[in-house]
């Protein structure tokens, strides 16, 4: 299935890369507010041609263990120890991915239903400990205009200093339209 999608993904970027399309960033995770987002973004942009979606999930963090490796004096051995965690890397990332694809599906899903041309979609995944930057880095190697995504209930701690991924979104993207989705 995954290499499907990244046959798709290549697809979408080379019938678009040089179109006037409008690219946009849709960041979708399991919640119903997301969900929302996703009928709402569909159902708003069915009718117009020049819109391509990526639908955007990014992954749990990958856990310390596998971000490095003990290391060794050795080069050999350094070199040994560096392709088995880029080895076990790939393994969590595919396990990630079909554990998670639940989520793409579903969005794809719903922009379906919403009426959108889904020759105009794209699904991608990241994962990172902060979201808002793999977003944003998304955003950018993607050559994408707009980033949308939803709003979440914010504590009111949250409220008075700050935080979240739309906040942050909304003050490091630079360059971008942000439509935020309550």
């Amino acid at each position: 299935m995954f290499q499907e999608v990244e046959q798709k993904v290549e697809k979408v970027e080379k019938e678009t890369s040089t179109s006037a399309a409008v690219r946009i960033l849709l960041a979708v995770d399991e919640s119903e507010n997301s969900h929302r987002v996703v009928r709402y973004v569909g159902s708003l942009l069915s009718r117009t041609p020049d819109a391509v979606i990526t639908l955007f999930h990014v992954l749990k963090p990958m856990p310390r263990r596998l971000l490095e490796h003990g290391g060794s004096e050795n080069p050999a051995v350094e070199a040994q120890l560096s392709m088995q965690l880029r080895n076990e890397q790939d393994a969590w990332i595919r396990k990630e991915r079909e554990s998670e694809c639940h989520v793409l599906k579903q969005a794809c899903e719903t922009l379906a239903q919403s009426g959108f041309d889904m020759s105009r979609v794209a699904v991608k995944y990241g994962h990172d400990d902060d979201i808002a930057r793999n977003i944003l880095e998304e955003a950018r190697s993607g050559h994408h205009d707009t980033i949308v995504v939803g709003r979440q209930g914010v504590s009111r701690i949250k409220q008075i200093f700050g935080g979240g991924t739309t906040d942050h979104l909304l003050h490091a993207a630079k360059g971008f339209a942000i439509w935020v989705v309550a």
